[in-house]
């Protein structure tokens, strides 16, 4: 079964994880100066590379549609290609579809594009209606509900509020200060006290607001405009949760999956 993935980041690669596990071949599909802050655990990372693994599996950039095809056939590795349209999915002719670009809002994908399509997050709309914009709906805001697969309804709509990790909330992320390119002079896996400066846009200091682990940051002379997530600390300071996908990618991946699954029969013939 081939699933075109729409996003590299940490969660759409939390996904990947799960459904090339579980047997599926994958194309992932994202732009060109991907802004993933978890970079050591994002696929997104074989654009600017070339190449990128995770959890012990191999991503590699293709460079046309063709070649991405036959990288995933092959099922030992996912294939990363620069798309971030989705205009090779006619081409590709995937069983499923998987919008995983964590934009808040639909940006483009419809329940055409494959036999099955899921959308993760706010702004899908799953179900029959005439208004359905996918087939299943993946919750993503932490709590009780996390990773639930919605066939008819929406996921919660986004809060703005990113989701409780050890007490903290809005000030686990760092943001850039001012438009400008991001200047890192930390390492993602540093240990880092409030107030310490991880990086400069213009000029400018990005401070770590809580004592944690440096759990993401964005590339050197990535552009970035004030107010962008540029960077998240992690209050629990465990420097290896830097270098594997997080819980919440793995209920999402096991939501995607459980919907996968549950229209198998769609396939069928």
């Amino acid at each position: 079964m081939l699933v075109v993935i729409r996003g590299a980041g940490d969660l759409a690669s939390g996904i990947a994880l799960r459904l090339h596990r579980a047997g599926c071949d994958i194309v992932m599909l994202d732009v060109a100066v991907p802004t993933a802050v978890r970079r050591t655990v994002c696929f997104s990372e074989a654009i600017r590379l070339g190449r990128a693994e995770v959890e012990g599996v191999e991503a590699v950039l293709a460079r046309d549609v063709a070649e991405a095809a036959s990288i995933a056939s092959g099922h030992e590795r996912i294939a990363v290609l620069v798309d971030p349209e989705g205009t090779c999915i006619p081409a590709l002719k995937p069983e499923c579809v998987v919008d995983a670009i964590i934009a808040k809002r639909n940006l483009g994908t419809t329940k055409d594009m494959a036999p099955i399509v899921i959308g993760v997050g706010p702004g899908f709309h799953a179900g029959t209606s005439s208004g359905a914009d996918c087939h299943a709906a993946i919750e993503t805001k932490r709590g009780h509900y996390l990773g639930r697969v919605i066939y008819d309804g929406s996921p919660i709509p986004n809060t703005g509020v990113p989701g409780n990790i050890g007490g903290y909330t809005t000030e686990r992320v760092l943001r850039a200060p001012a438009d400008g390119t991001f200047e890192p002079c930390a390492s993602i896996g540093d240990m880092v006290k409030k107030g310490d400066v991880v990086a400069h846009v213009a000029g400018q200091p990005v401070r770590a607001n809580i004592d944690g682990v440096l759990r993401g940051l964005l590339q050197e002379g990535v552009p970035v405009t004030r107010g962008m997530k540029s960077g998240d600390v992690d209050p629990r300071c465990k420097a290896g949760h830097c270098c594997s996908a997080s819980d919440k990618a793995r209920a999402i991946g096991g939501g995607v999956l459980e919907a996968l699954l549950h229209f198998s029969h769609r396939l069928e013939g």
